[in-house]
């Protein structure tokens, strides 16, 4: 089975951006986390990050294709997007929403997610490590 792990804006400077709030770990500790997850549980994934929306949209839909569930962190978008969460209830996949940090302990505008609305879990302020988490948690999902 293959899990699209997708990101949305700004992950690409993981490592960089706001490291005391964000880690060390840059985009691809990331995605090396994520294949070897996947690769240790007998998955395979895809990762893809944009900056932009439609293209986070397009992915969304192309999963629908061949892929059995999604992993996404839509970064700033989880908070602004109704469409990407049109999108994910319109492929009709077990999707975790994931964040490295705990956007309850941040800014207020931060704590509403529309894509999480449209997720079947949310997993927050674990840094990178919530990725493997939400892996783990889809690969069960699907078994039932």
């Amino acid at each position: 089975m293959k899990i699209l792990i997708l990101n949305g804006p700004n992950m690409n400077l993981l490592g960089l951006r706001e490291p005391a709030l964000y880690g060390r770990d840059t985009y691809e500790d990331l995605v090396a986390l994520a294949e070897k997850t996947c690769r240790e549980e007998g998955l395979r994934c895809v990762c893809v990050q944009s900056n932009h929306e439609g293209v986070l949209i397009d992915e969304i839909q192309k999963a629908r294709e061949d892929c059995g569930g999604i992993v996404i962190n839509p970064a700033a978008y989880s908070h602004t997007s109704i469409a990407m969460a049109d999108a994910l209830r319109a492929v009709a996949l077990p999707a975790v929403e994931v964040h490295i940090t705990d956007p309850e302990q941040r800014e207020p505008f931060r704590r509403v997610s529309y894509t999480g609305m449209a997720c079947c879990k949310t997993i927050k302020g674990q840094g990178i490590d919530g990725y493997r988490q939400a892996i783990l948690y889809l690969k069960e999902q699907l078994k039932k």
